[in-house]
């Protein structure tokens, strides 16, 4: 490029450099544009709210139970209806020799049925442990710090935030300049 063009384009470069600052700084407006700043936190509050937290535990206890005596031995009624037949055969003659037979060890097994009865009631009623247990909810409150009121200083003027994480001394701003209306 010759001496003579390059001075010819410094000039129109120049001015469209001027030309082009109002509209890069309107176009930095419109995207947000500003910088960013450090203000000093002067004071911070924690924003806590109370939970009621719920948690489940067994309990378990052992308690006496009557258990019923549904299973009884057969064994005295059975002996007693062989001994009463035993018995009965020995009285009587011919046909009526069955009859006492058959007398004797109903009456027997009766007899003997009756005497295991008494001997399980006198035994009186058993008791076994039982254990149960259930699920019991405990319930207790707790504090939650659920964010952070922040106060701070920028430039002279003091400002109010909420932040989810406790800042330290100074915390970063935003700083955008607007023209008037």
């Amino acid at each position: 490029m010759s001496e003579l063009s390059r001075n010819r384009l410094i000039p129109i470069v120049l001015a469209l450099g001027v030309i082009s600052l109002p509209v890069a700084g309107h176009a930095a407006h419109l995207s947000g544009g500003g910088h960013f700043a450090k203000a000093k936190v002067t004071d911070v509050q924690p924003i806590v709210r109370i939970v009621q937290i719920s948690t489940p535990h067994e309990v378990c206890w052992d308690e006496p139970v009557r258990q019923s005596r549904q299973h009884r031995s057969f064994v005295p009624t059975v002996l007693g209806g062989i001994i009463g037949g035993v018995v009965g055969n020995k009285f009587g003659g011919g046909r009526g020799n069955d009859v006492m037979t058959v007398a004797g060890a109903v009456l027997g097994a009766s007899i003997g049925n009756d005497a295991g009865a008494q001997r399980q009631q006198r035994a009186g009623p058993r008791y076994v442990t039982a254990r149960h247990c259930e699920i019991e909810e405990s319930v207790h409150e707790e504090e939650r710090i659920e964010g952070y009121r922040v106060t701070y200083r920028f430039q002279g003027h003091e400002y109010v935030t909420q932040m989810d994480e406790k800042p330290g001394r100074d915390i970063r701003v935003h700083v955008r300049v607007v023209p008037a209306q």
